[in-house]
């Protein structure tokens, strides 16, 4: 959120985040590097550098930064899209748990593929 806050006043370093949002620094460091990896940040070094979104926030979905920061956005492992896991001992073709969480999944992703990073800054609230 603070990054797309500043989007507009160039790249932002990781210690002014870490101080203003109370996130550890080394637990910042490694959430950074992996939005970083994934394309989504890039960094600057040197006087003026810091890290900054490549693409607009409002171009970046919600669902593709929690997949990459917490991992799958299903609840259980047997209906996700991308973390799919069978249960064991289950067959899910009559488990009444397995299709409630499909519903679960689907409203989430329903509402979360539309939200993109610039809809959760204050600037918006």
């Amino acid at each position: 959120m603070y990054l797309a806050e500043k989007d507009k006043e160039g790249p932002v370093l990781i210690a002014e985040i870490s101080k203003k949002k109370k996130i550890p620094l080394k637990f910042l460091e490694n959430i950074l590097l992996e939005l970083k990896k994934a394309d989504i940040l890039d960094s600057k070094k040197g006087k003026g550098g810091g890290y900054f979104f490549k693409l607009p926030p409002a171009k970046i979905k919600l669902a593709k930064i929690i997949r990459l920061v917490d991992g799958p956005i299903a609840l259980l492992p047997c209906v996700s899209l991308n973390f799919y896991e069978k249960c064991k001992s289950c067959d899910e073709k009559c488990c009444g748990l397995n299709k409630v969480m499909i519903e679960v999944r689907d409203a989430t992703l329903a509402i979360l593929e539309h939200k993109t990073v610039a809809d959760i800054t204050d600037k918006n609230m």
